[in-house]
C-alpha cells in the first residue's frame, strides 16, 4: 500500500472507523512504514491534547442571534427565478400540456363503424334518382292515384299475404 493513501485510511484507523480488512491492512503498512507510524503518532498526540481541553458551550442568546443573521441574510436567486413563474412545475406542466395537445391533434381520427362512413355515389347515380322528378313533382296527383289499390289481386298472392298477417 502506497503512503499516499494511507492518510485517510489511517483516520479511520485511528477513529475505530475503518473495517477489520482495512484495519489489518493499515497495521501491516505501519509495521513496515517508519513516516507513517510517525504520522500515526501525531494524529494520536493531537486528538488527545484536544480531548484535554474544556467544552465550550455556547451562549443562551447564541441561537437567537443566529436565526437572526439567517433572516437578515438576502435570499439565494434559484436557477428558475429569471423565468418569472410560480415554480418550474408550471413551467413544465404548460410545456407538457402543449406538446400533448399538439400531439394529440396530429393524430387522424379513427372510423370505428366503416359501413357508416360517407360513400359518394357515382355521378351517374345520382342522376338515376333524378331522371323521374317530372312525375314527383305533381304529388297531388300521384296521391290521390286511386288505381293502384284497385289492382286486382290473384289468390296466390291473397293465401301468402294472409299467412303473412296471420303470422304477425
Amino acid at each position: 500500500m502506497r503512503c499516499k493513501g494511507m492518510e485517510d485510511k489511517l483516520v479511520a484507523y485511528l477513529d475505530g472507523r475503518a473495517r477489520p480488512a482495512e484495519r489489518r491492512a493499515v497495521e501491516e503498512h505501519l509495521t513496515a512504514c517508519a513516516d507513517c507510524r510517525a504520522r500515526a503518532g501525531e494524529f494520536s498526540a493531537l486528538w488527545s491534547a484536544l480531548d484535554d481541553l474544556p467544552a465550550i458551550s455556547p451562549s443562551p442568546a447564541f441561537e437567537a442571534s443566529l436565526r437572526a443573521r439567517l433572516a437578515a441574510e438576502p435570499a439565494r436567486r434559484g436557477f428558475w427565478s429569471w423565468v418569472h413563474l410560480p415554480s418550474p412545475r408550471l413551467a413544465f406542466a404548460v410545456t407538457a400540456l402543449v406538446a400533448l395537445s399538439i400531439w394529440i391533434s396530429a393524430i387522424p381520427p379513427v372510423n370505428r363503424n366503416p359501413s357508416a362512413a360517407f360513400q359518394p355515389l357515382a355521378p351517374d347515380a345520382e342522376f338515376s334518382m333524378i331522371r323521374d322528378l317530372a312525375e314527383l313533382e305533381n304529388y297531388e296527383v300521384i296521391s290521390k292515384f286511386d288505381a293502384l289499390s284497385e289492382l286486382p289481386v290473384a289468390p296466390n298472392d291473397m293465401a301468402q299475404h294472409d299467412a303473412g298477417e296471420e303470422s304477425r
